[in-house]
């Protein structure tokens, strides 16, 4: 049992010391390009990857991100998976509601790469960010082992781990420091009226309801870009 832990943890300081920050610096970009103008994020994915999409979206909309689970409906999810099948039950989602201020982030251990029952894995999200993607849209994906076909349609990507378990555990680790570096980086509020920098919903120097949106004032986005992509960014 001792080889096993220790292989185990050795895999986990492995993959830390491998990441790509400019892969992250991309991704952060590209969601705060989104969140800066008031575009929403949809995330999804299957199975382990489901979970962590839920988790993930709960944790940006904790921040203000205005981020929605593909996958939180289970009502929606199985009545979709009825009338119109498996492999449209995001793109069915997506069609309705999609605008290209958006992104997508689609988290998926092998990137749709291999196959078993019932047929190609991870089809659906195939499918959602072949839709998305047609229409000018942004995806991120978050993947395992070598990124699969989810890396290369991906505007933005962070690849991880050799093996399921670590797969799945350092995408929730990645998410959890996404959000921790968009908190710094959080787009506040400047009153249309009066000018003044606040973070709520009311002016809290004139009482206005209006505003537009500045950078972060904990932080400069510029920052990230420096070591990250500034064309992701939406102008």
């Amino acid at each position: 049992m001792k080889k096993q832990v220790e292989e185990y943890l050795a895999e986990i300081k492995e993959i830390a010391d491998n990441i790509n920050i400019e892969d992250i610096a991309r991704v952060v970009t590209t969601i705060y390009g989104a969140w800066s103008v008031r575009g929403d994020i949809y995330v999804c994915g299957n199975g382990g990857s489901a979970a962590t999409a839920s988790h993930f979206t709960s944790d940006l909309c904790k921040i203000g991100v205005g981020a929605y689970c593909l996958n939180d409906n289970m009502a929606q999810m199985t009545a979709l998976t009825n009338d119109v099948g498996w492999d449209n039950v995001f793109l069915n989602q997506l069609a309705y509601k999609w605008s290209r201020s958006d992104v997508l982030i689609c988290i998926s251990v092998h990137g749709g790469v291999g196959e078993d029952k019932a047929g190609q894995w991870s089809q659906n999200i195939t499918k959602a960010v072949d839709y998305v993607k047609r229409y000018g849209g942004k995806v991120i994906g978050l993947v395992g082992f070598d990124g699969g076909v989810l890396k290369q349609l991906a505007d933005a990507s962070i690849v991880v781990g050799h093996s399921t378990p670590q797969v799945e555990s350092w995408h929730n680790h990645i998410c959890h420091l996404i959000c921790e570096i968009l908190k710094v980086f959080k787009p506040v509020r400047s009153c249309a009226d009066c000018g003044f920098i606040h973070d709520g919903i009311l002016c809290t120097k004139c009482g206005c309801v209006h505003y537009t949106h500045t950078m972060g004032i904990k932080g400069n986005i510029q920052e990230i870009m420096k070591i990250g992509y500034p064309e992701i960014a939406y102008k």
